[in-house]
């Protein structure tokens, strides 16, 4: 079983021809209304390949929220641990034709109390793990410091800083986190190798189209590609790697073969637009790998390699997508 705790959002998306600047203005192309957030969208992902997915997060009394719920529950995963004190919030993504976005996104009300609260009920329901946002750190360290509980995958993303960060790789048996806002808090390649060792975890490092990284509690590493795809919209590619990641971790598989699997479905779910239309089940992302098998495995090698990002593709281009 895993545990989701984090953002749930009602995602409004605006097309747009460019991502506007200071004192811009821009025509959107196109608006719509969708559910997100980075803890739901993760349980989604996992529920959809074949993980025992529940949603822990706070959301309100409202027919949004029930709606929002419901749609969790169609998908199978239990939403009896979320809290309706609140309200579900809202996330502006600004999306451009090449697939790329930025997003704006609205505090919610997951707080330490409540995720004390969602580690106790998950402990005593002998949850496997337990995911967090960066969001919730430094302070939900104090709270995963207590008797052992499930394990802990933190997806970095919404750390800001490296106090929170740090924190969180504290905490963390697992963590997920791009490669730019890795490197800004922690320093060079070599500190996130480091990082990995000194707080013993399992350190993903994602770059969108330029593939991913794993290090491991020992100091080693592997590399991985990115899966060749029609970009159309990489909202929720990230979301889609940890949820699939933690699906994978609760099945037996080695944080190699989670992190190989999690890579798959989140370039498989760029082809699609919106945050949870494009994440694939279980059978899609197995035939990819069998029709595939080069996807299958990662390079063992030293310190990750430095990465010149190149141009963003045109929206329809193949280009080679798995997260952020």
């Amino acid at each position: 079983m895993i545990v989701f705790c984090g953002y749930a959002n009602t995602d409004l998306t605006v097309r747009v021809p460019v991502l506007p600047g200071p004192g811009a203005r821009v025509q959107a192309t196109g608006v719509q209304y969708g559910e997100g957030g980075m803890a739901a969208n993760a349980s989604v992902a996992a529920a959809r390949v074949g993980a025992d997915a529940r949603f822990a997060g706070v959301v309100g009394t409202d027919r949004l929220s029930t709606a929002f719920l419901k749609a969790l529950e169609a998908e199978g995963i239990g939403t009896a641990w979320t809290s309706r004190t609140a309200a579900l919030t809202t996330a502006v993504i600004l999306l451009t034709p090449d697939g790329e976005r930025s997003v704006i996104s609205q505090d919610d009300a997951v707080d330490t109390d409540h995720i004390a609260e969602v580690v106790r009920v998950a402990r005593e329901a002998g949850a496997g793990w337990l995911y967090l946002d960066g969001y919730r750190f430094p302070e939900a360290a104090t709270v995963l410091s207590g008797p052992p509980g499930p394990h802990v995958v933190v997806d970095l993303d919404g750390c800001d800083g490296p106090e929170a960060m740090r924190a969180a790789l504290s905490a963390a048996d697992h963590a997920i986190g791009g490669r730019a806002q890795l490197t800004e808090f922690l320093g060079d390649d070599d500190a996130l190798v480091r990082a990995a060792v000194d707080h013993q975890v399992y350190l993903v490092v994602t770059d969108g189209p330029r593939g991913w990284t794993l290090l491991t509690p020992a100091g080693e590493r592997h590399d991985g590609e990115a899966i060749k795809v029609t970009t159309v919209d990489a909202t929720g590619a990230g979301d889609c790697f940890a949820g699939t990641y933690c699906a994978e971790l609760d099945r037996g598989a080695s944080p190699l073969q989670a992190a190989l699997f999690a890579a798959v479905a989140a370039g498989l779910s760029c082809t699609r637009p919106g945050a949870r239309d494009g994440l694939p089940r279980r059978e899609t992302v197995s035939d990819y790998l069998n029709t595939h098998p080069e996807s299958r495995s990662g390079t063992k090698g030293g310190p990750i390699a430095a990465h010149t990002p190149g141009p963003a593709p045109s929206q329809g281009e193949e280009t080679r997508c798995d997260a952020r």
